[in-house]
């Protein structure tokens, strides 16, 4: 059975991505901060598997993987998605901490879960896999007011 980690399950492009896997009869691991809505998913899908965590705690996003290949012997996938729009408005009217709150999830959060993923994918037997690290339109075509979004979505493209 091929595996994928899906990185933001619980809503959106993350859970319709993890369902079409999930549909497909691939094992996947499902990564957000709502555990509920993790569990509710994962409960309609025999080979789903809820991880809650947070993707910018790097110890439970190690565990979190841990536990995935524990199960299942290896990743083929990373579907990269976790994100955050963060505050829309005018730049000079973002705090700080909303800004860094943003960059934590969308870059820090992506960079840690690339990780992880690179360092299985290297170990494992056959060697190798895929890491996607989904962007946005917002990257070339911005959005007023989405000046932490855009920023960090330029980043990852």
């Amino acid at each position: 059975m091929k595996t994928i980690i899906v990185t933001g399950a619980s809503s959106g492009i993350g859970r319709a991505t993890a369902e079409t896997f999930l549909g497909a009869g691939w094992a996947v691991g499902l990564i957000a901060r709502s555990a509920d809505k993790l569990e509710t998913l994962a409960a309609d899908w025999p080979t789903a598997m809820a991880l809650p965590t947070d993707v910018t705690d790097a110890q439970g996003m190690q565990a979190a993987f841990d536990r995935f290949v524990a199960e299942h012997g290896r990743l083929d996938v990373l579907f990269n998605n976790a994100g955050m729009f963060g505050p829309s408005a005018p730049i000079d009217e973002i705090a700080l901490a909303a800004w860094a709150d943003v960059l934590s999830v969308n870059l820090r959060g992506m960079f840690i879960a690339a990780r992880l993923a690179f360092a299985q994918m290297r170990r494992q037997s056959p060697q190798g896999g895929r890491i996607i690290n989904n962007g946005s339109i917002s990257a070339p075509a911005p959005r007023p007011g989405s000046v932490c979004y855009t920023t960090t979505k330029h980043a990852i493209t």
